[in-house]
């Protein structure tokens, strides 16, 4: 499948080039698209960027590069990286926003809420419950809630966080990573 001139995801995909995890860019341009994004990863495979409707600061989005528009869609190697890379996404969101629990929701199709046709992981930080001990009016099962506009100022700051984060995730697994490999070698 190539990309689909309609979608907003491979027209994210399409100006924003891939770059190296570990070194990323310190600023990333956020007017290559309108609305603005804010690119926090971008692989060969896929993109991640800030929600522009979050349901809570951090909302992040992880799509493959090439337009799919269901999981079952995805190939083995994008399934694969996109799982790889919503774990350190998760890691590097809760060390960015100090949130520490979160929901990571897929939606295939329009009855299963999927309003961009372009398969995607929405990971959303949810704040701790209020002393009250009710949760956040905003928050519901599965994503659904009330969603405001992005912060263009803190979106800035934040997706420069989270960069920097993901790089820090991937540089300390790297030496776990490479004794893996060595072993499975030896196999």
């Amino acid at each position: 499948m190539s990309a689909d001139p309609t979608c907003p995801f491979c027209a994210i995909a399409a100006v924003y080039a891939p770059w190296d995890a570990l070194q990323p860019p310190p600023t990333v341009s956020t007017t290559l698209t309108s609305p603005a994004s804010y690119v926090v990863l971008s692989t060969t495979a896929l993109v991640a960027f800030l929600d522009i409707m979050p349901l809570s600061r951090g909302h992040l989005l992880v799509c493959p590069r090439v337009h799919r528009p269901k999981l079952t869609d995805a190939s083995p190697s994008e399934a694969r990286e996109l799982g790889a890379y919503v774990r350190v996404l998760s890691a590097a969101l809760a060390r960015a926003t100090g949130v520490a629990d979160w929901n990571v929701v897929q939606n295939n199709g329009a009855a299963a809420a999927q309003v961009v046709p372009h398969m995607h992981f929405h990971l959303i930080p949810r704040p701790e419950i209020r002393a009250s001990g009710r949760v956040c009016e905003s928050f519901t099962m599965f994503g659904k809630g009330m969603r405001e506009e992005l912060d263009d100022d803190d979106a800035e700051v934040l997706a420069a966080a989270l960069r920097r984060h993901v790089s820090d995730v991937l540089a300390e697994e790297r030496p776990l990573l490479l004794r893996r490999e060595k072993a499975e070698a030896k196999l």
